[in-house]
């Protein structure tokens, strides 16, 4: 079997190459906006790790597939690159989204106050996606400052977080039974 190359060195001077070769800063915002997915990515990776119900875990794997076409739509500078079709996002994901969100909330008790992060350790690590899922969806808004994005993108980056946020409670009371409350009062 040949070997892969893993360190090629380019990257040694602070740039890196998007989709088509174009060589950018890495700190740059389209980099910044990926970056981040690809850290989402591997939360959800972790997430996984501790899930027990087989839907869930087929649909975060569906997430972390379109995760990552995110992350190729956001690598292609598209004035130029031309976008590869896989590498889009459809209205039928963000509805895929909006059905699991739907499935979980009709089983959980009526929202009436705030909680807080945690309760166990599946819960907590789907606050940390959610969390995470929303500096990805931060940093995606500060690249449409300088560049274009379909509007699908920023779409499903909202609607996921929304989804590991019903996650996280669904978890919560399937492993204790109880999420914990933000006491206003803070005592």
């Amino acid at each position: 079997m040949e070997k892969s190359i893993i360190y090629t060195g380019t990257g040694d001077k602070g740039t890196t190459s998007l989709v088509g070769g174009q060589r950018v800063s890495k700190a740059h915002q389209r980099i910044e906006s990926y970056g981040t997915v690809d850290e989402l990515n591997s939360f959800i990776g972790l997430l996984m790790s501790s899930l027990e119900d087989q839907k869930d875990l087929d649909f975060l794997s569906f997430i972390q597939h379109k995760l990552f076409t995110i992350g190729s739509y956001l690598a292609t500078d598209q004035t130029t690159t031309e976008l590869k079709i896989e590498s889009q996002v459809t209205p039928e994901s963000i509805k895929r989204i909006e059905d699991e969100i739907d499935r979980i909330d009709g089983d959980l008790p009526k929202l009436r106050k705030f909680i807080l992060p945690g309760g166990c350790r599946s819960a907590a690590l789907a606050h940390v996606c959610r969390t995470v899922c929303r500096r990805a969806e931060r940093q995606i808004y500060r690249l449409t400052e300088t560049a274009e994005v379909e509007e699908p993108v920023l779409i499903f980056i909202n609607r996921l977080s929304d989804y590991l946020y019903v996650l996280a409670r669904k978890e919560c009371i399937r492993n204790n039974g109880k999420e914990i409350i933000w006491d206003y009062t803070c005592k």
